[in-house]
């Protein structure tokens, strides 16, 4: 699952922004029986093929009225991931959280590829929990585009804006998630504002426009900070939380020092005054996603907990490329939907 854009310090391998969707309830998925297996139930995949296809038989259809495409496309993408009747159920005493994943990165090279933090998100949506203290919770997901242009057109704010601005039953808790490192998950401390990821591309092979000498601003940003911090309850994950994948803090950022013209590599955060390179996720959409949601979180609910946590790197697909999945695959897959599930647990106690 390699291809998405590096991120710099102590932990090892690359940050991946994507996963898959599935906007039905937990245990259902579109139907994938193929030659080579039928995925598990817990798998993020099939939707997301599920989707590809219906979105070229959308484009091929032909009907004998007027229809608007683009606005169809939109209501079944938004449909398809969650983004639409997936609000939380009005229960008094049930603590509400809400996370979003990602579509697999780099099915160019790899149709088979599947993201982690989609299938938790698939997982985990409409779940009641047990938190850590013994309160109950319900969680509730959305599954984003791995695609600069749906950043741009605001998906983040439109997923997550709801959950915060009022209604009958706001979030009282949120965090993106997105694909990370090998063998590790990582709390994000900290998201930057820039987009540096070129020559990366996105799922559609677009550029961001910036590069780690030439960091750039995402389009349709409202004002915030260059660096904002998580207030997710670190201390209480990582002290928690370490089986079967460590959980570390990542405190790594990029920054441009105020005065200076060059990046530097920082692992205590950013200093005073310095222009955003790279968050801890990197300067690509999954420090994208904890920059925008948390900059809406700090101005539409800032007392809500939020941040960013990265899965480890799914591994164990069959070296054969005609089997679609294997019991190592779906091991590692269910067990760290295990994992992100436990940390929420973990997190979302009202303290």
């Amino acid at each position: 699952a390699r291809g998405a854009p590096a991120a710099r310090g102590r932990p090892p391998g690359r940050p991946h922004a994507g996963a898959a969707p599935r906007g039905r309830p937990p245990g259902r998925r579109a139907p994938a029986r193929r030659p080579g297996g039928d995925p598990a139930a817990g798998d993020d995949r099939p939707l997301y093929w599920a989707r590809l296809g219906m979105t070229a038989v959308l484009a091929r259809w032909q009907p004998e009225f007027t229809v608007d495409r683009a606005a169809l496309r939109a209501r079944f993408e938004d449909a398809s991931r969650g983004l639409t009747d997936n609000a939380f159920r009005a229960a008094p005493g049930v603590r509400r959280v809400f996370i979003s994943g990602f579509d697999p990165f780099g099915l160019d090279a790899e149709i088979r590829r599947a993201n982690p933090s989609g299938s938790a998100a698939l997982q985990l949506n409409g779940r009641r929990v047990t938190l850590a203290d013994g309160s109950p919770a319900e969680i509730r997901a959305v599954v984003l585009p791995v695609r600069y242009a749906d950043f741009d057109a605001g998906i983040v704010e439109r997923a997550f804006a709801p959950r915060m601005a009022g209604g009958p039953a706001p979030a009282d808790i949120i965090t993106s998630v997105s694909q990370g490192y090998p063998g590790i998950f990582t709390l994000e401390d900290w998201a930057g504002r820039a987009r540096s990821a070129d020559p990366y591309p996105d799922n559609v092979r677009a550029l961001s426009g910036g590069t780690r000498e030439r960091p750039v601003t995402a389009p349709g940003l409202g004002p915030g900070p260059e660096f904002i911090r998580t207030t997710l309850p670190a201390d209480a994950v990582t002290g928690a939380v370490q089986s079967p994948y460590p959980v570390l803090l990542n405190s790594d950022v990029t920054e441009i020092p105020a005065g200076g013209t060059a990046p530097v590599d920082r692992t205590d955060g950013p200093t005073p005054g310095s222009r955003a390179v790279a968050g801890g996720g990197g300067g690509y959409l999954s420090n994208e996603v904890a920059y925008r949601s948390n900059r809406l979180r700090a101005e539409l609910a800032p007392q809500l907990p939020g941040g960013h946590l990265h899965t480890p790197v799914l591994t164990g697909l069959p070296a054969d490329p005609q089997q679609l999945t294997g019991p190592e695959f779906e091991r590692n897959e269910s067990a760290i939907t295990a994992e992100v599930r436990a940390v929420l647990e973990h997190a979302a106690v009202r303290r």
